[in-house]
């Protein structure tokens, strides 16, 4: 979200839970939220937001035109970047110029265009779903295409998890023919698991997997003390915004605190920690040769420290966040992730079932190795807008966050 709607979305948040603790009636609570619908509809007509549609780039070129894939030597490496809620292709205007211009012969970027402003709404589900049919179509008009990273901010990374999850299962089904006769299988059932895996790599669409990359992500949902910073930690607040965000968001909202409950299953981002029958949400994370999590360490009003850096508590540095590297001044911290050692940590009694849900997650994703960047944007005037500094999505407006994007493009994975 631009910083302007995304303290819109706080402040209606607060109105549903307001609306519920002192019963507003219908026509003044709805008349609320039709304003801010308005205000916002304005705000994207004004600046283009969500009108303009972004072209796989010509190399070389940072001209966004759409241009005949034949008639080019298309880079090998495709970035796919995905928005945030109410977000829209225009927030990785930045970022992607930053690509082409650093590596112009190396990557071709798509900013994807099937979830924006309301459709963000419809669940993370639904918007995976987009994603990866919007990622094949990409893939199917670029027939040179050999690898493939994803970025993603805010929601867009649990929607990029979800969308690899349908994509991995997609290769593994166009290979199952092959995988048959190289194991001497008459049928798929009776290849065994250690052939399979000895015999062909993990694909995600059809490409070699190479970076996942998230930017603020509620990895862990927002459900919890502290998960959803602008709360301020205030427990009746905290219980109220589980009960309401779907007033807002929707279907995304439920998604996010963790309160949909579809046909009697658990919580969608809870299943999003192991395979299922039909999506392979851990073995596709696991096929990326890098998963990186940036985070922000304080100001981000949205997104808490420990969800969007798959940790717990304890475990965020507790030292004065001071920067390591002049060129990255707003990097304070960054550490190659190993594998969760589960038999190392102590155990933990806890008695709250959101305690012991994030913990189940944090031990579900950690299943793969993480390498955690935080960012503090402390003495940056840009600081109160920090959840969208950390992705540059306006220039003008989050500028101080460029040298995070270019410690990104420094340390991507070609």
């Amino acid at each position: 979200m631009n910083s302007f709607l995304l303290y819109a979305l706080c402040f209606a948040i607060v109105i549903a839970i307001v609306h519920f603790k002192f019963n507003l009636t219908p026509p003044l609570f709805g008349s609320i939220l039709i304003g801010f619908w308005i205000i916002k509809m304005k705000f994207h007509r004004r600046f283009g937001i969500g009108i303009t549609c972004f072209k796989n780039p010509k190399p070389n070129s940072k001209a966004e035109i759409d241009v005949d894939a034949e008639l080019l030597e298309v880079p090998p490496h495709l970035v796919i970047m995905v928005n945030g809620i109410v977000g829209s292709s225009a927030d990785w205007r930045f970022a992607a110029e930053q690509f082409l211009e650093k590596l112009p012969d190396k990557v071709i970027v798509h900013r994807s265009e099937c979830n924006s402003s309301k459709l963000t709404f419809d669940g993370v589900d639904t918007m995976g779903e987009r994603l990866a049919e919007e990622v094949l179509s990409v893939v199917s008009r670029w027939p040179g295409l050999k690898k493939i990273s994803f970025v993603a901010h805010s929601l867009g990374g649990l929607v990029a998890r979800y969308a690899i999850a349908r994509l991995f299962e997609y290769s593994s089904t166009l290979e199952s023919e092959v995988t048959r006769r190289i194991c001497n299988c008459k049928e798929e059932t009776e290849c065994t698991k250690n052939c399979i895996e000895q015999n062909y790599e993990a694909r995600i669409a059809g490409l070699e997997p190479m970076n996942f990359i998230t930017f603020a992500t509620p990895h862990l949902g927002s459900r919890g003390n502290k998960q959803l910073p602008f709360l301020c930690g205030l427990a009746f607040l905290e219980r109220r915004a589980s009960q309401t965000a779907h007033l807002v968001v929707g279907r995304t909202g439920k998604h996010l605190f963790l309160m949909d409950n579809d046909d009697g299953k658990p919580p969608l981002l809870l299943r999003m920690i192991e395979n299922s029958d039909d999506l392979k949400f851990m073995s596709a994370l696991r096929a990326f040769k890098r998963r990186v999590a940036y985070a922000n360490a304080n100001f981000d009003h949205m997104v808490g420290w420990r969800t969007s850096s798959i940790r717990r508590q304890h475990e965020l540095p507790t030292f004065d966040l001071q920067l390591i590297d002049e060129k990255y001044p707003h990097i304070v911290h960054a550490k190659v992730g190993t594998v969760d050692d589960l038999s190392a940590k102590e155990s933990t009694n806890v008695g709250d079932q959101t305690i012991d849900t994030e913990e189940e997650m944090i031990r579900g994703l950690t299943q793969v190795p993480w390498e955690r960047v935080d960012v503090s944007f402390r003495k940056s005037k840009q600081r109160y807008v920090a959840h969208s500094t950390i992705q540059v999505k306006t220039y003008w407006l989050h500028s101080d966050g460029s040298d995070v994007i270019f410690h990104m493009i420094d340390k991507f994975l070609i």
